[in-house]
């Protein structure tokens, strides 16, 4: 559902909650049971550290006995519960559309689970400090995003679901360049839970916020795509489409994050993920080819083996990125042996088309010869014994051995498929998957049987490889949705391009103006905010504390962070001889040191791994000055001629000399052993 928020201030947010946690789904049971299990893996991984300490700690041979055995029982435990949360990244059939029963299923990743984060006290102390506001003031808006994060932690399966995530992920940034320093640490941990081993990583740092939550966008595409009705036109172009979007999202992701800090933002990760997104995609391709039905002919037929080759060689890959350390160790059984089957079952389709083209159609003087020589010549790689493409379309005898050959390889190769099915107790609870395999061995296996003959004692050809060919390949898209305009929670802070977490200054300064021969002794130059130049040195406001490059934040009681030369000189023009009162802030030297600790640090923060951050796109370029006359003078804005003076009274402030994040080298995966180390969790 969608709500509209009237904060006090006047500014509408609208935006699209998640769904009902407690709702009584299929999926929103998977994922509690994915957020239970994930509690019980922290806790036995922490049993388990301090039980390695203890043990490394103590020499004594009772103690440490009792301890091998208590670790030895955590061990086991943790086995149980890595095995249980695996059979939910297999539970694929509560994901397919509820009206299909006879298609393949598909497989969809689940959504990383994490905790809550209460943004309330360290955003309202950093207003308080860094920006000299009430921090109270701020409690609406607060609530606001801490509302939508939570929202984002159970996404609808639609477009709506997507809308979210994306809307949560444009405020990022922003929120980076309002609170989180590069130098200064506001006591925020972001808790992610990795998707397929449970192990929870804890950062600082905003970049694991931002690569979870892309990876639960690209994830909710699989989920939408697999729920998509296969049976109809639309319902296959809505799921290719939006695969293509999940391998595009995680393509994105592993080219903008490295040294991820968990498995399943591991590069090497994303690429077999996003293999196996871009083979479902090209399975509902050739879905869609033969929604309408495969016409009994020679044409056809062959060119839907290369398309099924297409498929089988897609799938072949997936298995083999599978079977990479350290990606074989983290991805469930249940989906290597699915990669495998369906290679296997969908290049033995390629075989069944091709023998049928061969066995059931002889050449005809009616038929185009030339035509038939140069595709099956595309279909082949090689030709057996010699055997020219032509000669194999004339010759009878021919065409019906290696049509044989291939039934024999079609045969062989659904026997296969059933039997790697039977070895994952998973997949042979996909009646519908069985049901498929089944039929399409016995179809096989009667031609094969129909076409046999008991005489043959010399039939032992083996038919060659199919060449995979389609004309609809399944390519990478990068959805639109990932770049959405929202409004900033915090826009009454000010411009972004000043107001910011890498700017620091004064505290505001209340001066007083007054008209000395109808000339306040200062011009006025720049975009929101305007700032001070052209100071006269002996001007009532100079002697009052004005200084040259400070920025106007106020006229009376009138907030102007955001208004333009000609509206602040809107305010100013009716000065009467009593003056008035302005506010103004200047900025401070970077190299002014910093205060070592804030209002909500604690000591004894968890160490954390570091991530690299996504690009930062800095739009804010430095406007150009815009002149307006006032007794001669002129007004522009700019960072020109700044003092590097600061106000007697000055709230602590954060210095921001140092590189960006980005700009500076980022650990490398943790090991395996790093999960050992407690202060991991």
């Amino acid at each position: 559902r969608t709500v509209c928020l009237l904060p006090s201030h006047g500014t509408t947010y609208s935006f699209s909650w998640g769904c009902n946690p407690m709702a009584l789904t299929g999926r929103s049971k998977l994922q509690n049971q994915r957020a239970s299990l994930n509690q019980q893996i922290i806790k036995q991984m922490r049993m388990r550290a301090g039980a390695e300490n203890l043990l490394r700690a103590t020499s004594n041979n009772k103690v440490r006995e009792m301890v091998g055995l208590e670790l030895s029982y955590v061990n086991s435990n943790l086995q149980l519960l890595m095995e249980q949360l695996e059979a939910l990244n297999s539970s694929v059939d509560v994901y397919q559309n509820a009206q299909e029963a006879t298609s393949i299923p598909l497989i969809p990743l689940g959504l990383k689970e994490t905790k809550e984060v209460d943004f309330s006290v360290p955003f309202k102390d950093f207003i308080l400090e860094h920006y000299s506001e009430d921090g109270s003031s701020y409690e609406e808006e607060i609530a606001d995003l801490i509302d939508l994060r939570q929202a984002c932690r159970t996404p609808s399966r639609s477009d709506a679901g997507i809308e979210l995530l994306t809307k949560y992920f444009s405020h990022l940034p922003l929120l980076e360049s309002r609170f989180l320093s590069p130098t200064r640490q506001l006591g925020i941990f972001f808790t992610w839970y990795d998707s397929f081993t449970g192990v929870p990583v804890c950062q600082q740092n905003v970049s694991l916020e931002k690569a979870s939550i892309l990876f639960n966008v690209g994830a909710l595409y699989t989920q939408i795509g697999t729920r998509c009705n296969r049976q109809t036109s639309t319902g296959l172009d809505e799921a290719i489409t939006a695969f293509q979007k999940a391998a595009g999202v995680l393509n994105h992701l592993k080219e903008t994050f490295t040294h991820t800090p968990s498995y399943d933002l591991s590069p090497a990760m994303l690429s077999m993920l996003i293999k196996m997104m871009l083979s479902q995609a090209q399975e509902c391709l050739f879905e869609k080819i033969a929604l309408s039905g495969i016409r009994n002919e020679f044409f056809s037929l062959l060119k839907m083996a290369q398309e099924a080759a297409k498929v089988g060689d897609s799938y072949d890959q997936v298995h083999q990125s599978m079977s990479q350390t350290p990606i074989k160790d983290n991805v469930p059984f249940f989906w290597s042996t699915m990669a495998q089957v369906k290679t296997h079952h969908y290049r033995s389709l390629a075989h069944y088309f091709v023998a049928t083209a061969l066995l059931d159609h002889q050449l005809s003087p009616q038929d185009d010869e030339d035509l038939q020589e140069k595709t099956l010549s595309q279909v082949y790689d090689s030709m057996l014994d010699g055997r020219s493409p032509l000669d194999i379309l004339r010759k009878r005898e021919d065409r019906r051995h290696i049509g044989k050959a291939h039934l024999r390889r079609a045969v062989m190769g659904h026997e296969e498929a059933l039997r790697i099915h039977g070895l994952c107790r998973h997949l042979r609870k996909l009646d519908v998957l069985q049901e498929i395999l089944q039929a399409s061995h016995k179809r096989s296996l009667a031609k094969f049987t129909r076409n046999d003959q008991e005489d043959e004692f010399t039939d032992y050809l083996e038919a060659p490889d199919i060449i995979s060919k389609t004309d609809h390949k399944a390519e990478m898209e990068m959805p639109v949705s990932t770049k959405v305009k929202v409004t900033d929670f915090f826009h009454r802070l000010g411009p972004l391009s000043v107001f910011s977490a890498k700017q620091h200054w004064t505290a505001p300064r209340t001066v007083r103006l007054k008209l000395e021969d109808r000339d306040m002794g200062f011009t006025l130059k720049g975009e929101p905010p305007v700032q001070i130049t052209s100071l006269d040195p002996l001007c009532h406001a100079a002697v009052d504390g004005l200084k040259e490059g400070d920025y106007i934040v106020a006229v009376g009681d009138i907030d102007c962070k955001w208004m333009g030369v000609s509206e602040v000189m809107r305010l100013l023009k009716d000065v009467d001889e009593e003056g008035i009162d302005i506010r103004v802030v200047s900025l401070m030297d970077s190299s002014q040191p910093m205060p070592t600790k804030s209002a909500t640090y604690c000591g004894g923060l968890p160490k954390t791994y570091s991530m690299i951050c996504l690009a930062f796109d800095d739009h804010d370029k430095s406007p150009k000055g815009r002149k307006v006359s006032k007794k001669g003078s002129f007004l522009s804005w700019g960072l020109k001629n700044r003092l590097k003076s600061s106000s007697t009274l000055s709230l602590p402030t954060a210095d921001f000399s140092g590189t960006l994040p980005w700009n500076k080298h980022c650990p490398t995966f943790p090991s395996s052993s790093s999960y050992n180390d407690p202060a991991l969790y």
